[in-house]
């Protein structure tokens, strides 16, 4: 038998590969599935099946694709109503494969539909669980995303409380757990980094595993959630409708743009610039009304929460040779409509002796150095706001970059907006979107509130 984790960082997810005898299940597969197909190839195996934990909301999901390459079935545990043909299991049925067992585990209460799988080896031991988003390594998935007229958060916390202690706490302490989640999924609240880790340690550990009554439970699971980004609802229902090719997506976004090519788009349908670079190169010069948001950091994530129309024709601005890349992590979150990239990069466009657009920036130092002769400056904080309670300037305003849109009266017209985040990326995509807006009175200031407490103005 063969277990193999496929973690994707960015989106914080981890797909499973599991090989008995020459036969292959996939447990919640990404988007681009022939990793997984050519996997098996090697192993001289077969994909027998494929396993569905719930419909996700955080990512688009292979599924359908993986399905129709390989014409093996689609499983989700019980209630789940997808639009296309799946083996919709009951709860306790077994699926064998090679000379293993794997068994569906009805476990509402992240989404009615969740389901973790546990694996039986070849002598009959239950040795993994494949948990889902039911239960995470220090935390479980959170009770508020399937809510709707009739099934509140507490209802589905409620449901995920009887599943854990009717069907998680009654299994063996050395059964491993293998979730579909870790640190940085917003599947949670708190997760841990560890990606897997046994049943009797987070039985210890986990603050929901603790003895509790269900209404102690609820109110643990329920307060400080906070709102979910806003493309986490189209993804549920792509993976339940069924979304594009992936293949057709990946070839139209990495459609090379000539310099007329790409202006004409961004200025006849009013296409978005996602400008990828690092920001301290971004803030030095960029494209005008171009947006930030880096691909080293929350890339996909932060697109979705920022972007609120998932159909948005979007063009690319990359560093050369990190094209596919963008365009596939934007295509797992289900942005597909991605026009092309500038061809030869923003350099092509400097070349070009095109207009460009800066962000003022000073260093934490002189922050301070501005702050000890006048503390009546316009701060914002663009951190979350756990991480603002938790420390912050004093004089300092609160504005979460998750919800900048609504909030974007609250900076000033006037003065000048002083713009910092914890190390200086969610700042940067902040004065960014300002900038768009017509702010041109933002000044980011380096390195965040790292650097800004390593000055001494905080004491």
């Amino acid at each position: 038998m063969k277990i193999e984790q496929i973690y994707t960082g960015c989106l914080a997810q981890g797909a499973y590969y599991i090989e008995s005898a020459g036969e292959v299940a996939i447990i919640d597969p990404l988007r681009e599935v022939n990793s997984y197909i050519e996997k098996a190839k090697r192993n001289n195996a077969k994909i027998k099946y494929i396993f569905e934990t719930h419909f996700h909301a955080d990512f688009v999901s292979g599924h359908l694709e993986l399905s129709h390459k390989t014409s093996a079935p689609i499983i989700y545990g019980p209630t789940a109503n997808p639009a296309f043909e799946a083996l919709i299991a009951t709860d306790n049925q077994e699926f064998k494969l090679g000379n293993v067992i794997i068994k569906v585990l009805h476990t509402p209460g992240h989404t009615m539909e969740s389901s973790c799988f546990l694996l039986f080896d070849e002598t009959g031991k239950a040795t993994n669980l494949f948990s889902g988003d039911t239960l995470f390594i220090g935390d479980v998935g959170r009770p508020d995303l399937a809510q709707n007229g009739s099934v509140t958060m507490e209802d589905l916390a409620g449901h995920l409380y009887d599943s854990l202690n009717q069907k998680i706490m009654p299994l063996a302490n050395d059964i491993i757990v293998y979730p579909a989640h870790g640190a940085g999924s917003a599947c949670g609240k708190n997760m841990s980094k560890e990606r897997s880790d046994t049943l009797g340690h987070q039985k210890k550990v986990n603050y929901a595993l603790q003895p509790q009554t269900k209404e102690q439970f609820i109110i643990a699971v329920t307060e400080g959630l906070t709102p979910p980004p806003f493309y986490f609802p189209k993804n549920v229902f792509l993976n339940k409708t069924g979304s594009q090719d992936v293949t057709g997506v990946m070839e139209r976004g990495l459609t090379p743009l000539s310099l007329n090519e790409f202006e004409d788009l961004a200025n006849t349908i009013d296409a978005l610039i996602i400008d990828t670079r690092k920001p301290e190169i971004f803030r030095e010069g960029f494209i005008p009304r171009s947006i930030f948001i880096g691909i080293d950091g929350d890339f996909a994530p932060w697109v979705g929460t920022l972007i609120r129309d998932i159909k948005q024709e979007i063009l690319i601005v990359a560093d050369k040779g990190r094209e596919e890349e963008i365009v596939k992590r934007l295509a797992r979150v289900g942005y597909d409509n991605v026009l092309g990239y500038l061809k030869g990069g923003f350099e092509a466009w400097e070349m070009a002796d095109k207009e460009i657009d800066k962000v003022e920036s000073i260093s934490a130092g002189e922050f301070a150095n501005i702050y000890r002769n006048d503390n009546h400056l316009t701060i914002k904080d663009v951190r979350k706001i756990t991480e603002f309670e938790e420390r912050h300037i004093k004089e300092a305003e609160n504005i979460p970059l998750a919800q900048i849109s609504e909030l974007m009266t609250e900076f000033d017209k006037e003065e000048t907006n002083y713009i910092h985040c914890a190390g200086g990326y969610r700042s940067m995509v902040a004065s960014s979107i300002l900038k768009s807006r017509g702010y041109d009175n933002v000044v980011d200031i380096q390195g965040g509130f790292g650097a800004i407490a390593e000055t001494g103005i905080l004491n």
